[in-house]
């Protein structure tokens, strides 16, 4: 289309006749950004009557209520089957925030025992849970969203901010510390549950299923059985997730503690296919099977610690490209002609997961240890100084708290071991165990991002040791036990700092040279007496 100079946008699309075609997909694609938000905002999934129908039927088998709770009731689906499968429930009590919903709900048919209240989670009282001497159920769907996403669309539909994970410092102001909207309402209604006799019944990711029952066990909290069955997301909700119905029996007065929860592959399977554990501190994805790996499994933290990448935040601005010619280019495209001194050769995820050899990009280091002054930058590198002022605004933009009081420009996820040159590296992402043997690059140590991990030692011999271990028969068996393949991380700094490598070395017959070329392991621990698999 040809504009002339007297002619603007508008008046041209008059002429065409265009402007009220124009007006009218905008109001579409605001309504549809605008009702986008709001089903992020509110983890908006409204279950399917029939899926609600075949939970209630398979829960009636476990509990006759009654009270029947659905804190997140929505359109009221499980309402509905729940008025239909409980007849003689005394009381059944939905919740829901939107008031449409709530409207929704309260004109379905009952036999007078349902009340539909519009309110806060957050904030409702849920005293009611009290009040009744009889068996209560909690049932339903609650919200399929992160705090990460709705701080992200400044969203006030939060719960109040708390470490309720109990992470360190660090874990709590990092990745770890994000976690789905239904986690935390789970795991309250787990609480609220303690010392009475119901049953907490939920749809949710099994990811999230996971958390709350490391959450149970981790906090001693109190339940008689524990079943995750698995459902088809996809189908019933057009998303592409691993999702479970989450079943928690509670029992009064339980003098110990359950530490084991069935998994099943659909909400019929009368047998599970494997059972879900908790094992010294961390989730075990086959309990049966870790007395025989107990001895290599690590007890204290280990001379050997995995490390995560550098995290900065700021990829645009710190990840290089480097051209055929030998100029570089940020993300941004511009060209960078910077001092060489604080590039160094990175590999991503990607790299690692598909075994690429070449290296494409350089990272920018301005610190060599956490917390450290970077003003030195400004005599030493005057050209890397002025390229990040150049962008100090997004750099102040950076929302993690990590970085509040830090010097300019700083990073996280460096250390001593960051420039020693060979290192073994996995990517935290990829659904494979592929272990590489990364070392030096044009003279200079290879770096990563953030979502990889890696052991670093000064010499090729030690590397290679290492990871023949890790890529053995046993490291295999344990891996297995440990890792869940559905997480969005699915390999961990906690599942690889697990492995008692002396001890899995003297397994091997490999203790000799392990000792040769570790000796500091042996200074002051002694490896127990291993009998044979």
């Amino acid at each position: 289309m040809h504009y002339n100079d007297g002619c603007n946008i508008i008046e041209s699309l008059k002429k065409q006749g265009m402007l009220k075609e124009l007006f009218e997909c905008c109001n579409t694609m605001i309504y549809q950004n605008e009702k986008n938000i709001i089903k992020t905002e509110f983890g908006d999934w409204q279950t399917p009557l029939e899926l609600a129908q075949r939970i209630c039927l398979l829960i009636s088998k476990q509990i006759t209520p009654d009270l029947i709770v659905e804190p997140n009731c929505g359109i009221g689906a499980f309402l509905q089957a729940a008025i239909n499968i409980f007849p003689h429930a005394r009381r059944i009590l939905g919740l829901d925030i939107n008031p449409d919903y709530v409207q929704a709900a309260r004109s379905m048919r009952n036999n007078g025992n349902l009340e539909v209240i519009q309110g806060d989670f957050f904030a409702y009282d849920w005293k009611c849970l009290n009040e009744f001497k009889g068996p209560v159920l909690i049932l339903g769907n609650p919200p399929w969203v992160t705090n990460a996403e709705l701080m992200r669309i400044k969203s006030s539909n939060i719960p109040m901010k708390a470490n309720f994970n109990g992470l360190n410092g660090m874990e709590a102001i990092t990745g770890k510390s994000n976690f789905d909207i239904s986690e935390w309402m789970l795991i309250k209604e787990t609480e609220l549950l303690q010392d009475k006799e119901a049953l907490l019944s939920m749809l949710c990711k099994t990811t999230v299923a996971r958390k709350v029952l490391s959450y149970v066990w981790k906090n001693t909290l109190r339940f008689s059985t524990a079943e995750m069955r698995l459902i088809n997301a996809r189908q019933y909700f057009g998303v592409a997730v691993d999702a479970c119905l989450l079943l928690i029996r509670f029992q009064p007065g339980l003098d110990r503690e359950n530490n084991v929860c069935e998994i099943f592959n659909s909400l019929e399977d009368e047998y599970p296919s494997s059972t879900l554990g908790f094992y010294r501190g961390q989730l075990v994805s086959q309990i049966d099977r870790v007395n025989k790996y107990a001895d290599f499994i690590a007890t204290k933290p280990s001379l050997f610690c995995w490390r995560s990448g550098i995290k900065h935040d700021c990829s645009k601005v710190m990840e290089l490209k480097k051209l055929p010619d030998g100029y570089f280019i940020n993300g941004f495209n511009e060209l960078v002609e910077i001092e060489k001194d604080l590039l160094f050769p990175m590999h991503k995820s990607s790299d690692l997961a598909n075994g690429r050899e070449n290296i494409s990009k350089y990272m920018l280091v301005p610190q060599c240890v956490v917390g450290s002054d970077t003003k030195f930058i400004a005599s030493v590198y005057p050209k890397m100084w002025k390229y990040l002022l150049l962008h100090e605004e997004l750099f102040d933009k950076r929302k993690s708290s990590i970085y509040s009081g830090k010097p300019k420009f700083s990073i996280f996820g460096v250390g001593d071991y960051t420039f020693l040159p060979w290192k073994v590296a996995i990517s935290g992402l990829y659904k494979n165990l592929n272990f590489r043997i990364i070392g030096p690059y044009e003279g200079k140590p290879v770096v990563f991002d953030d979502t990889c991990y890696f052991l670093s030692f000064k010499f090729k011999e030690e590397a290679v040791m290492i990871k023949d271990i890790l890529e053995s028969n046993i490291c295999f068996e344990i891996f297995k036990m440990l890792i869940f393949w559905d997480s969005k991380r699915p390999v961990t700094k906690d599942v690889l700092n697990s492995l008692n490598l002396p001890a899995i070395s003297q397994f091997l017959g490999r203790e000799k040279e392990f000792k040769e070329r570790f000796p500091a392991f042996f200074e002051h621990q002694q490896l127990p007496l291993l009998e044979s698999l």
